[in-house]
């Protein structure tokens, strides 16, 4: 089968152009000059291309079965122990680029690093930055420290909840915490994905209300992604425990997180 019939099957299989040429590209190990280049030649690797396409048409997201995701420039590892990276979580770093430059060499604690890239990218774009960064999960905490081998960068990886295991005061305390309420219904791929990265509890805002909580005498600034739905329980929170805030959007419009300071 050449290349130019494989894609073709294969968007019969997926409904998309776009994760059939990303599948065919790693089952043939091509880049995407190689892809073009050799559009008319015979695959090398068909066998391991069609399992992949079923694989991806029973339900598992592309990311798992290519094990890498792009995150701004740079490309991760991720696997089943890990969330997705989501293209919003762009903003929240921005946010939190932001902030540090308020700081010479700013401490900073990411709550949740799952596959590290909220980390990751703000090490490389702040280099001075000292960055601590917390998970529940051991096997979370292993991906985010191969990714952080991979992208050369020194990241102190704790495995604890919230900052329990963590000493001192930071200047900056980031999270894409779980914040999808127990009850809602996710799509097929994303149930793929470790219900202990995405369900905040009963309502969605408990972890968020419990970070808001522990942050209050340990931070300057508070950076948080949450849902689209919980800005009022977030403003509540935030002005019961001493913070001023401003709330952000993403590209779509929803209300999507918070940049919060401590006044007292």
């Amino acid at each position: 089968m050449k290349i130019f019939e494989a894609l073709k099957w294969a968007h019969g299989r997926t409904n998309s152009r776009y994760v059939s040429r990303e599948l065919l590209k790693f089952s043939e190990n091509l880049s995407n000059e190689e892809f073009v280049m050799l559009f008319n030649h015979a695959m090398r690797n068909e066998e391991k291309f069609r399992q992949s396409v079923e694989i991806y048409a029973s339900g598992v997201p592309l990311e798992y079965i290519t094990n890498k995701c792009k995150f701004f420039d740079f490309e991760f590892f991720v696997d089943e122990r890990v969330l997705i990276p989501r293209f919003e979580t762009e903003i929240l770093v921005d946010k939190a680029f932001s902030v540090a430059h308020l700081f010479k060499t700013p401490r900073i604690c990411e709550v949740g690093t799952g596959s590290g890239i909220i980390s990751i990218c703000l090490k490389k774009f702040f280099p001075d930055a000292q960055i601590t960064a917390t998970d529940i999960s051991e096997s979370a905490l292993e991906v985010a420290r191969k990714n952080a081998q991979n992208l050369g960068v020194d990241i102190e990886f704790v495995h604890c909840e919230y900052l329990s295991g963590v000493q001192g005061d930071f200047d900056i305390v980031v999270s894409n915490p779980p914040y999808i309420a127990s009850s809602y219904k996710l799509d097929e791929r994303v149930l793929k994905e470790p219900n202990l990265a995405l369900i905040g509890g009963e309502k969605g805002d408990e972890k968020l209300k419990k970070l808001i909580f522990l942050s209050e005498n340990r931070t300057k600034y508070l950076l948080c992604e949450m849902g689209y739905d919980q800005k009022q329980s977030m403003q509540e929170t935030l002005s019961e425990h001493g913070f001023a805030f401003e709330f952000y959007k993403d590209l779509a419009g929803f209300d999507r997180g918070f940049v919060a300071r401590k006044i007292n």
